[in-house]
């Protein structure tokens, strides 16, 4: 699974005990995820769309506790995948009515509101309890090469009450508008992390660090294949014109009026085309250095040289 997926599974299973709690949720929920409809004559009814099912199981619970009656419908999304969405359906009645007001969803009018008031997230776990919220109704969570975790919103002012949200958590985070909606994003591991820690998504934490390492692992190793690899073909290709120019001198009748030192290495050269110059080195007689190999073999490119 995803570890958006994963993310979500795990707070979904976090039950707030505290009242203050569940209330900043349920105000992260529906200004994530929520929709609002005017029905005329100060009537209205509310939805949530939700992209899980654990999601909806955890929103309708919550609004139960806050005694609010809901119905889950489900529909195919018409674009990219063809997910299966759920929605959350409530009736703008008066107890719904007053529990949304309470948590900064709507005004005395039963208007939409762009943000929560600041009562809303007063507390260290209320501010925890919103960006819960905020996660499960329009968060995402990708990496690990290029951490990226993004909060979607309504509404730019949205955005950055969850980013002032955060920034009292000593969390950075940036806003993006993107014309429909806007997000509030995080960029990097320790951002990313102390979000997730923030809204109680221990789990998710070690499963992204996990994942980290073994990316860290797997480009490392990358790199040290690439890195084998090049050594090989520049070994090989300086080998091939060690050979060349070996011919060379031996067409040319050069090769035997050589020093003892370079006829050696041009011999042990031909002999062994693969071997690497230590190799070589330690096939001389007497053993030699790489280094001193290495000068004799450039010695004898050089000699070959028109």
């Amino acid at each position: 699974m995803s570890l958006s997926t994963d993310l979500r599974d795990e707070l979904a299973s976090i039950a707030p005990a505290r009242g203050c709690d569940r209330i900043a949720e349920l105000s992260a929920l529906f200004h994530s995820a929520g929709r609002i409809h005017l029905l005329g004559r100060g009537k209205v009814s509310l939805h949530l769309d939700l992209g899980s099912s654990g999601v909806a199981r955890r929103a309708f619970t919550l609004l139960r506790e806050l005694g609010i009656h809901s119905e889950i419908r489900t529909y195919r999304r018409p674009a990219f995948d063809h997910a299966t969405r759920y929605q959350l359906h409530v009736a703008g009645d008066e107890l719904a009515l007053a529990v949304l007001r309470e948590a900064g969803v709507v005004d005395r009018r039963g208007a939409p509101l762009e943000r929560p008031p600041r009562r809303i997230v007063a507390r260290s776990c209320c501010r925890g309890a919103y960006l819960r919220g905020a996660l499960l109704g329009g968060g995402s969570l990708s990496g690990p090469r290029s951490p990226h975790l993004e909060l979607r919103t309504a509404s730019l002012e949205g955005a950055e009450f969850i980013r002032a949200v955060a920034a009292a958590e000593k969390i950075a985070m940036g806003v993006l508008d993107r014309g429909k909606h806007a997000i509030a994003y995080a960029k990097g591991a320790e951002a990313i992390e102390g979000l997730l820690i923030a809204a109680g998504a221990g789990d998710a934490v070690l499963a992204f660090e996990e994942q980290s390492v073994v990316a860290a692992l797997r480009g490392q190793a990358n790199r040290l294949a690439n890195a084998d690899h090049a050594n090989l073909v520049r070994s090989s290709r300086a080998a091939q014109a060690q050979i060349a120019a070996i011919r060379t001198l031996a067409a040319d009748g050069r090769l035997d009026r050589l020093s003892r030192r370079l006829h050696e290495a041009a011999e042990l050269r031909l002999r062994y085309p693969t071997m690497s110059l230590a190799e070589l080195a330690h096939r001389a007689d007497p053993p030699s250095s790489k280094a001193a190999i290495h000068r004799r073999l450039s010695r004898l490119l050089e000699l070959a040289r028109p």
